[in-house]
């Protein structure tokens, strides 16, 4: 009995309400796998390879996608300055937003050309006392380009990488008809663009010109004379103006840590000059074409140099990429009388052409001649355009628009 009552023996579940097991869980793959994936098929070298292709596209794409102009009167190459400057030919430096005051004037708007052709955007800044539409309206079509109507002695705010500050009249006739704007000009103007160029970090170029050197007592002038000027004067206006312009340009980059440049510049011709603006290369080839006897003032044995426009625009572009402050001489040391170009001028239009002699303005420099030694050292720069060579291109210009009067 006492069998009967001992517990009987404790038995295992049965199948049926045994737990199930549990599922296992997928391995994650190691380091050792991915590698093993990438190495397998030469996966590797199709990634590495993709990716050098597309760094390259990238890279080269804003010099590839540029093509050169024509519309230029000399038609002359894009950057022809770069051989002798140490730059690879063909090479185009990468694009940037560019404003250039005084942009729709005459030597402003072949700068703006040739900017554009690099694969720049360019901001024109003009108020149209002396600029003309028409020096860039072929340019409205280009979303690259903006046109904007402004007097830079009242503040402007702009975002832009470099400064090209030509905003000023330039020509006895011009500077002498309203003196104090073209003195407001040089000195709140300048003062304005460069507490810009401070603001935003940019670069900044003035275009000062040789007649801070007034009527020297040096010749060839170089940049280290520091000038005969009458500062009380009928062309002070301009000569003072712009002498402090180089003054407050020089204090923004001690003082402020602005990145300046600045170029002097010397008589510069060719197409887009105003017809009637007084300097002697446009009075000579408008009177000429307009069958006028050509104006010589004083005895004419007065000298100037003459540089042709384009040789002056890849002179400025140089002197901006540089490293090297200024101020530069730019210009042509080729020296001419007025007489002798007034002989140029004959053989090129009218031999039949007649000179008139007339008492000479005042303050007029007696001689004029730029040293470029500086320029040719360290911006690896001359001009190469014979006053031959380009005048017939600027009397095709001034031909055109004297018919069209």
């Amino acid at each position: 009995m006492k069998q009967l009552h001992k517990s009987s023996p404790t038995h295992a579940p049965s199948p049926a309400h045994a737990p199930a097991p549990k599922a296992a869980k997928p391995a994650r793959p190691g380091p050792r796998s991915w590698i093993g994936y990438l190495l397998r098929e030469q996966r590797l070298l199709f990634v590495l390879l993709g990716a050098l292709i597309a760094s390259t596209f990238f890279l080269l794409r804003p010099y590839l996608s540029l093509s050169p102009s024509s519309h230029l009167p000399d038609a002359r190459p894009l950057f022809s300055f770069a051989a002798r400057s140490g730059v690879p030919a063909g090479y185009r430096p990468p694009p940037r937003r560019v404003v250039v005051t005084g942009g729709a004037g005459f030597v402003g708007s072949h700068l703006v050309d040739r900017l554009l052709e690099q694969g720049d955007s360019v901001i024109v800044v003009d108020n149209f006392f002396t600029g003309r539409k028409e020096n860039v309206a072929h340019h409205l079509r280009n979303p690259r380009f903006e046109l904007l109507r402004h007097d830079v002695v009242e503040p402007i705010l702009l975002e832009v990488d470099r400064i090209y500050h030509l905003a000023c009249p330039a020509s006895p006739v011009h500077y002498k008809y309203n003196p104090i704007k073209t003195i407001k000009t040089n000195v709140m103007g300048t003062l304005n663009m460069l507490g810009l160029a401070k603001r935003i970090g940019a670069r900044f170029l003035l275009t000062s010109t040789s007649e801070v050197y007034g009527d020297p007592l040096e010749h060839p002038q170089k940049e280290t004379y520091w000038g005969h000027v009458n500062p009380i004067g009928v062309r002070s206006c301009y000569d003072e103006g712009k002498r402090t312009a180089e003054t407050l340009t020089m204090d923004y980059h001690r003082g402020g840590g602005v990145e300046v440049r600045i170029a002097r510049i010397f008589n510069t011709y060719g197409p887009r000059m105003c017809l009637d603006d007084g300097r002697v290369v446009s009075n000579f080839v408008a009177q000429a074409l307009r069958r006028q006897p050509m104006t010589v003032y004083g005895d004419g044995k007065q000298t100037r140099s003459f540089q042709y426009v384009s040789d002056l625009v890849a002179g400025l572009m140089a002197l901006m990429e540089s490293d090297h402050i200024g101020p530069f001489n730019l210009g042509n040391p080729g020296e001419f009388t007025m007489l002798e170009l007034a002989q140029v001028v004959k053989e090129t239009i009218d031999p039949m052409a007649t000179i008139e002699f007339k008492p000479n303005t005042a303050d007029d420099p007696h001689k004029r001649k730029p040293d470029i030694t500086k320029a040719k050292q360290l911006l690896h720069w001359e001009p190469k355009v014979s006053l031959k060579e380009g005048l017939p291109l600027m009397v095709t210009d001034f031909r055109k628009r004297i018919l069209d009067e």
